[in-house]
């Protein structure tokens, strides 16, 4: 299974992007899905994940209500949609697969697949 994400770049405080991660392999519409960030010194933080269906969607308090995180199982994609950025979003972002629970996990180490990582940096 490979996960590619991309679609991150250099954007403005208060402006948007949009990340997708494309997945090859593997049984994607059976996977819950999960982005997580990393910034310079500092681990990596869950910041959003939806079910297998996507009828289930869970988020960090620092991004709920800014991002929105979505699936086309006909596509096999997983897309965040970042609003109203901040600096402190600057980050590489992770796309990751659960194949096991099929439902939107917190926890890092319950996912078995991940992507490359694609950076967004937010200026002030």
């Amino acid at each position: 299974v490979q996960l590619q994400a991309y679609g991150g770049g250099l954007v403005q405080a208060g402006g948007s992007l949009r990340l997708s991660c494309a997945v090859s392999g593997g049984t994607f519409s059976s996977y819950a899905m999960g982005w997580f960030r990393q910034a310079p010194g500092k681990e990596r933080e869950f910041v959003a994940a939806i079910s297998w269906s996507g009828a289930s969607t869970y988020y960090a308090d620092s991004v709920k209500g800014r991002f929105t995180i979505s699936r086309d199982n006909a596509k096999n994609t997983v897309t965040l949609q970042m609003n109203r950025l901040k600096p402190e979003d600057t980050a590489v972002y992770y796309c990751a697969a659960d194949r096991t629970t099929g439902r939107p996990i917190v926890n890092l180490i319950s996912y078995d697949y991940w992507g490359q990582g694609t950076l967004v940096t937010v200026s002030s």
